[in-house]
């Protein structure tokens, strides 16, 4: 617990529900010193990426299986740099324990609803899922403006948007769609444009973002199959909704992730989500992509110990979330 106002809170007050008997410690030894079946690790390891990958190996090796949303590379655990395979294999192995790792777009609509619906499809030429969103309603005002880059010169490329960012994000989701469907990758290509301010804009909680700077992205990774683009993951983010007026917009409210497939018959299906602790569609995806492996514990916990792939463990498991 990083806010020392919280420490000793129950967490059940923290998160306005009953009251659970477990306490908020900022000290990681007295969270581990009572039997632990799982650790939810969502640490911002984009920060502080050596000290993540340290503490999740210790975990691993003494016995703790990890869900977490910290760790692009290991979404798709067959494409995982050789050095970070073997590291963390070789602490599962000795720990007898396993980590999931999901979150991105997020964490859902990259393999679950595009595999669903390709089911119920024939004859598909591409399947793609759009993240449509408006990042003043997200509560990340350094990320907003650092990392997606609102705000910076238009000759600026953030580092969100960089191809090498993009590969390392997005890719193991495209790899993760192709191994689902059995397809063979060609190769992952992506593509950014940059659209700017036309005014200066005020931000509750973060401040003025000046005309002229850049105002909105719009983003693909494709996957290439047979020198097509059969999957596609596409951003459309703005930081004001009179940018970019060209380019389309949620169909709800501020922000909605969806997944359209072109095929027999071609389908789209939108999701908007709302979370009563954290304003705007942000919350709800934010809200998600925390249950996907939230609730996948259970089939963290039996599995085989390693680095799991998202479509080898079993069906996530909802009865526990039903309250009644």
């Amino acid at each position: 617990m990083s806010n020392p106002e919280k420490i000793g809170v129950d967490a059940g007050d923290l998160a306005g529900i009953e009251t659970t008997g477990i306490l908020a410690t900022n000290n990681i030894d007295e969270a581990l010193s009572g039997p632990v079946d799982a650790v939810v690790y969502t640490v911002n390891a984009d920060f502080r990426p050596m000290e993540s990958l340290d503490e999740v190996e210790g975990l691993l090796r003494k016995g703790i299986n990890v869900v977490t949303t910290s760790f692009y590379p290991m979404y798709h655990p067959p494409s995982m740099p050789d050095d970070l395979a073997q590291r963390f294999n070789d602490a599962c192995a000795d720990g007898g324990a396993s980590i999931f790792a999901s979150g991105i777009d997020p964490g859902w609509t990259c393999d679950i609803l595009p595999l669903l619906l390709s089911g119920v499809s024939a004859d598909i030429t591409e399947i793609r899922s759009q993240e449509l969103m408006n990042y003043a309603l997200y509560d990340q005002p350094d990320a907003v403006r650092n990392l997606v880059g609102f705000g910076m010169p238009m000759d600026q490329t953030p580092p969100m948007v960089l191809d090498f960012s993009l590969q390392m994000v997005w890719g193991p989701e495209i790899r993760i769609l192709a191994d689902g469907l059995g397809v063979e990758l060609d190769e992952i290509r992506t593509a950014v444009e940059k659209r700017p301010l036309e005014k200066t804009i005020h931000v509750d909680g973060m401040g003025e973002f000046e005309e002229g700077t850049i105002g909105a992205l719009r983003f693909e990774i494709q996957g290439i199959v047979n020198g097509k683009k059969l999957l596609v993951m596409e951003h459309i983010t703005r930081i004001d909704d009179d940018c970019a007026p060209d380019w389309p917009y949620p169909p709800t409210g501020q922000g909605s992730h969806q997944v359209q497939i072109t095929g027999k018959p071609s389908l789209q299906v939108t999701v908007h989500g709302e979370e009563h602790g954290e304003r705007g569609a942000a919350g709800g995806g934010n809200g998600t992509a925390a249950n996907r492996i939230v609730n996948a514990i259970p089939a963290v916990c039996e599995a085989d110990s390693g680095v799991l792939h998202p479509l080898n463990i079993s069906p996530l498991r909802l009865g526990a979330q039903i309250r009644p």
